[in-house]
């Protein structure tokens, strides 16, 4: 008897994208700083076949402050890296091609607007 089979059942899945280790202890460097300070109070992180995602929250009920995204590079230039977003709650920041650029949006000092 035949019967039929699916190829995409039987495909490989794409890994997922993740951090590395140093990458890892950048960002964590960061949080700890931050916590010391009283500002982030929780993280998260998800990891997927598009994305791999740092998320901060103030309080752990509420919706990130920050998401720090790594990408991975368009098709046709293997050779490239991954990028990084960082992302507030509501719009990009930055986007850049290694995470020690991308986390530099942390150290600016924050400006009192007045209008």
């Amino acid at each position: 008897m035949t019967s039929v089979v699916r190829l995409a059942d039987h495909r490989r899945k794409p890994p997922y994208l993740h951090f590395t280790r140093p990458e890892l202890n950048r960002l964590l460097g960061l949080y700890a700083g931050r916590v010391a300070r009283g500002e982030w109070r929780d993280y998260a992180i998800n990891l997927g076949a598009d994305a791999a995602r740092f998320m901060v929250f103030r309080h752990a009920h509420e919706n990130p402050l920050y998401v720090i995204s790594k990408i991975p590079a368009p098709r046709g230039r293997s050779k490239s890296r991954g990028q990084y977003v960082v992302h507030d709650r509501q719009r990009k920041l930055v986007q850049c091609q290694t995470l020690a650029d991308a986390l530099a949006v942390f150290d600016r000092p924050v400006r009192l607007v007045s209008g």
